[in-house]
């Protein structure tokens, strides 16, 4: 591990035993007065961790309670829930795990554990090939109980287990060539896909896991039956496909070369155009990013960009909509990403004010590529299907529709290359997601100066 990661890890632990500490310092309020102490993932488990903070809320206001969250990592998720500092935890364990010491909520999740390696060397077929390999897997996790219950059969298999590290460090590492190989899910993979396009799955390990919540063995029996009665409901509901969706619905939407060419772009030609999307941000309120993913999946940032339909500039705008938004000169770079940022304020300013976010962003993306009465169609189609017209995760199921003459022909607006579109919104979601990890200070003024330098990690990829 290097000195950025060790000095990472110092100050997590502070700050979980400050934590642990504070609960120490207090008796457990308990959940039927309501107050829930939940704990979650650290946020530098990125999607893992939002997810689970927004299902915490979600339960929390199921039992119209005050959440308290207590943020750790997860091996030490076990021992607090067993000293009774919180309620229940959120972090992702394994329901096939033998821990008596706890209880368990219904499964909610189920993925793939799989041995991650570097394609740049012979890969492993089965865990007996891992035996003369360094594997790492990280403290606590589901995965390191699979392991545990493989050496039981091969007892000749070894691995390091790697304390307040992330899958994200871990499958740096292999990339790097550090370690040989890691044990992660195939959530963990695609995400690391988009940084590291030198990993490969060499197999799974066992069946896939499914994921629970956890619970110390005397909770409250009705707090789990709640837990039961709200995965039930939001299951039924579709509120958990659309969290699924939400948080994880675009992995592995980037070819690895496609990913690999974005992150030098990202290096060499962003920072010539930073400081404009800075000041589109801050005329909007967008997120710079965004703007950025947009431009990056419409010109790959060539101001100059030309299709053969007349669409130019940064943010490939037609002609009619450079008029609507006032557009001097397509060309400009500055001009064209005000422009286009603009466009899309507008686009969402048309949507009923019932849509929440991120789904009308992500309509409103759509709606840039495909026009706005296309996606009005493939709302009314999706309404049709009886499904959720206001929902992102409903209407991307129904929009490639648009080029089938049996859909189309009834609707007003005819014929439209909707599946593009949908992919369009999936690639900016990755790249969204991708400059967020690389740039996490979203806020930047206009006026700075432009300098740049990518993370560790992806300098080393680059060279």
């Amino acid at each position: 591990m290097g000195a950025s990661i060790n000095s990472r890890w110092i100050t997590t632990a502070l700050i979980c035993l400050c934590q642990m500490l504070t609960a120490c310092g207090r008796d457990l309020p308990a959940w039927r007065s309501g107050e829930l102490v939940i704990i979650v993932p650290e946020t530098t488990q990125g999607a893992k961790a939002e997810f689970e903070r927004e299902l915490a809320e979600l339960f929390t206001g199921q039992l119209q309670a005050t959440l308290e969250i207590i943020t750790m990592p997860q091996d030490q998720a076990i021992p607090a829930l067993q000293q009774h500092k919180a309620h229940l935890a959120t972090v992702s364990l394994r329901r096939e795990t033998d821990i008596t010491s706890l209880q368990f909520g219904p499964s909610y999740m189920q993925v793939r554990e799989l041995v991650v390696c570097n394609h740049g060397r012979s890969l492993p077929k089965r865990l007996a090939g891992l035996t003369a390999r360094e594997i790492g897997v990280v403290a606590g996790s589901p995965q390191e109980a699979t392991l545990r219950e493989a050496h039981e059969n091969l007892p000749a298999l070894q691995w390091q287990t790697l304390q307040e590290s992330t899958p994200r460090e871990l499958l740096a590492e292999v990339a790097e060539g550090t370690l040989d190989c890691a044990a992660v899910n195939e959530l963990q993979l695609a995400d690391a896909y988009n940084y590291h396009p030198n990993l490969v799955a060499a197999f799974d390990i066992g069946a896939p896991s499914r994921l629970v919540w956890g619970f110390p063995m005397d909770a409250d029996p009705e707090l789990i039956n709640q837990a039961q009665v709200f995965f039930t409901r939001i299951r039924n509901d579709g509120t958990l496909n659309r969290l699924l969706e939400r948080y994880y619905g675009h992995n592995l939407r980037l070819d690895k070369m496609d990913a690999a060419a974005f992150i030098t772009s990202v290096k060499t030609t962003l920072p010539h155009y930073r400081r404009y999307f800075a000041e589109a941000a801050a005329t909007t309120g967008e997120d710079w990013r965004l703007l950025a993913a947009l431009a990056y999946q419409e010109s790959q940032w060539d101001p100059l960009a030309t299709s053969r339909t007349n669409v130019r500039g940064m943010m490939m705008l037609t002609e009619d909509t450079a008029d609507r938004m006032k557009l001097n000169n397509r060309l400009d770079a500055r001009e064209s990403i005000m422009a286009g940022a603009n466009y899309l304020m507008l686009l969402k300013e048309q949507m009923p004010d019932r849509i929440p976010e991120p789904d009308r962003t992500w309509m409103a993306l759509a709606a840039y590529n495909n026009g706005w009465g296309h996606l009005e169609d493939a709302r009314i189609l999706t309404m049709r299907a009886g499904l959720d017209p206001d929902s992102w995760s409903d209407i991307k199921k129904w929009m490639p529709r648009l080029n089938q003459p049996a859909y189309y022909k009834t609707l007003k607006r005819g014929y439209a290359r909707g599946g593009e579109a949908v992919i369009l919104v999936e690639n900016i979601r990755n790249y969204y997601d991708m400059l967020k990890r690389i740039e996490p200070d979203q806020t930047i003024s206009a006026s700075d100066p432009i300098s740049y330098q990518l993370i560790e990690p992806l300098q080393r990829l680059l060279h």
